[in-house]
């Protein structure tokens, strides 16, 4: 839904609402949140709080750029801290990433909740209707990163790095970083999000007998391996991909088959990125030599 379409929801009469737009960071947000109590604007209750890149500019809203202030974000996250604990922070910072139009709105509206009755466990308040909404979010992000750690599917390059596309539809990927780095802590591996233009990149050789090295960052990723990433694709890995096709071929069971029930446990957005779902050219093949 679009801002304008918001807007067009205010009562005639109403005061042009007051947006507030904050970089797209969960820093920048709580930099909003900071802004809001020291401008004691938290009693209006048109009040908006939108990410700069998810805003359609309206004709008869006020929006106002709020730069990001680390030392106010930290502050409003060790009053949050104190408010809602540890668990309540885990569900903030991943409503957040679910990165939904109205998320900064509603998670603001919780922590005003928190902040106006605080010896009240919120979290637990299914009643109110923020306090839903953000549980609901976080029960669709922590499905999909569920997801991801199940489907990911690395592929061995030429320079011995194990590279995974995906496109969650939700910005999962640093909630996934550390299953992975404990797992594969003997390799070179990477996990590019396409629909973010990022990653985060393992590299082994800063590892320690003591603790794996740390995930970097990654955003220049060459526009061509993203189109076409067979062509780094190791010998190995072309191998590999052909005896794992040929092996999910020959293991099917075709009166077995329920293809409903299989794209309940594995939606089809996933397909594009598992070796096992690609044609396999001679598949016709393998089942008449079964």
């Amino acid at each position: 839904m679009s801002q304008l379409a918001l807007n067009a929801s205010y009562p005639i009469g109403q005061l042009t609402p007051n947006i507030l737009l904050y970089e797209p960071t969960f820093e920048g947000w709580l930099s909003a949140v900071f802004y809001v109590y020291a401008n004691r604007l938290q009693e209006d209750k048109f009040l908006q709080l939108v990410a700069q890149d998810g805003y359609v500019p309206s004709l008869i809203a006020q929006a106002t750029e709020i730069a990001t202030d680390n030392d106010n974000a930290e502050r409003v996250l060790v009053k949050l801290n104190q408010l809602v604990g540890r668990e309540g922070m885990r569900n903030i910072l991943w409503g957040f990433l679910s990165e939904k139009d109205s998320i900064g709105t509603t998670l603001f509206h919780v922590v005003k909740y928190a902040i106006d009755y605080p010896c009240r466990d919120i979290m637990q308040d299914l009643g109110n209707l923020d306090v839903l909404e953000l549980m609901q979010t976080v029960k669709s992000v922590g499905r999909e990163r569920h997801r991801m750690e199940a489907f990911v599917r690395f592929e061995h390059t030429t320079e011995d790095i194990y590279f995974a596309r995906i496109e969650p539809d939700f910005n999962v990927l640093p909630l996934i970083g550390e299953h992975f780095r404990q797992r594969y802590q003997d390799q070179h591996w990477a996990i590019y999000d396409i629909t973010r233009s990022y990653g985060i990149y393992y590299d082994k050789r800063q590892s320690t007998s003591s603790s794996p090295a740390q995930l970097q960052t990654i955003t220049d990723l060459d526009e061509a391996v993203l189109r076409n990433p067979t062509s780094i694709h190791s010998e190995d890995e072309l191998r590999y991909q052909k005896f794992w096709q040929g092996y999910f071929t020959n293991v099917n069971i075709k009166e077995r088959k329920n293809p409903r029930l299989h794209k309940q446990y594995l939606p089809q957005r996933y397909w594009k990125y598992l070796s096992e779902k690609q044609v396999l050219p001679n598949a016709e093949h393998l089942r008449k030599h079964r």
